[in-house]
């Protein structure tokens, strides 16, 4: 209100002209799941981000699947990664080449987590579920979806309309088989994207530039025809089996001796 006093001391009160703005606080993510790996029971934590400006998926929400007591960029570098990363190959403590910069992204959100930034989601409240209802979702950003209880992984998938995701685990001994289902089964040849393909997954395989495609392949879109994950979405287990040629900075490092010599076109 506004209040004019006049020459007679009484005093007369006014609506306001403008609208009092009241401060919203956008959440930057979520807490979905903070307890043990499957992989080897170490303490791990899942943060849900909720914008990104990474240019291969679009604005998907992004998870991330990281230790909750050491940095993503202490734990590879005393191999505890193998808590969210299990035993692929592609892991910055094995010498390989995973594109992940885990000083950027994953080692800020874990700064963050550490600091109280996200809070638990909770389904419940329409202020949480309202983030994640109707987008489409990445399992993974950084971390393997299997490190995670099938259910936790299965339920964040479902919140979403669609999702993407990957594992390097089929072969690991806790390996829970329903991922097959829910996620792309990462091969770093041909000879072992045949032999998942078996056990019936569909896979994601990571190749050798120039490297041939098996008839039942088909080129990630994003290489091929310049298309956003979020506008793909091919892979969620169940559509297509995929081939991406090696990339990030350090591709070099891709281990030449898993891939087989012979075409398999």
């Amino acid at each position: 209100f506004l209040v004019l006093i006049t020459k007679k001391g009484t005093t007369m009160e006014y609506l306001t002209s403008k609208k009092v703005k009241t401060k919203t606080t956008k959440q930057k993510g979520f807490i979905l799941y903070d307890g043990p790996s499957v992989l080897d029971g170490q303490p791990i934590v899942v943060i849900a981000t909720m914008e990104t400006s990474n240019r291969k998926t679009g604005n998907m929400v992004q998870t991330w699947i990281l230790r909750s007591d050491i940095s993503p960029t202490d734990a590879a570098k005393i191999g505890s990664d193998s808590s969210v990363c299990g035993n692929c190959p592609q892991r910055w403590f094995h010498g390989g080449a995973c594109y992940v910069n885990l000083g950027h992204a994953p080692l800020a959100i874990y700064k963050a987590y550490k600091r109280g930034l996200y809070p638990v989601f909770d389904p419940v409240f329409s202020s949480h579920a309202d983030y994640i209802t109707g987008r489409k979702i990445r399992l993974g950003a950084y971390g393997d979806p299997a490190a995670v209880p099938f259910e936790v992984m299965d339920s964040i998938a479902k919140m979403g309309i669609s999702w993407t995701g990957y594992t390097h685990q089929i072969t690991h001994k806790q390996f829970d088989k329903r991922f097959i289902d829910l996620c792309q089964v990462s091969a770093d040849s041909p000879k072992q994207a045949i032999k998942y393909q078996s056990m019936g997954a569909r896979t994601f395989r990571v190749a050798m530039e120039g490297d041939a495609l098996a008839n039942n392949e088909i080129e990630c879109l994003a290489d091929s025809k310049g298309i956003q994950c979020i506008d793909c979405m091919l892979c969620d287990g169940a559509k297509k089996n995929i081939a991406l040629t090696v990339h990030g900075s350090r591709k070099s490092k891709f281990k030449t001796n898993l891939i087989q010599i012979l075409e398999v076109a």
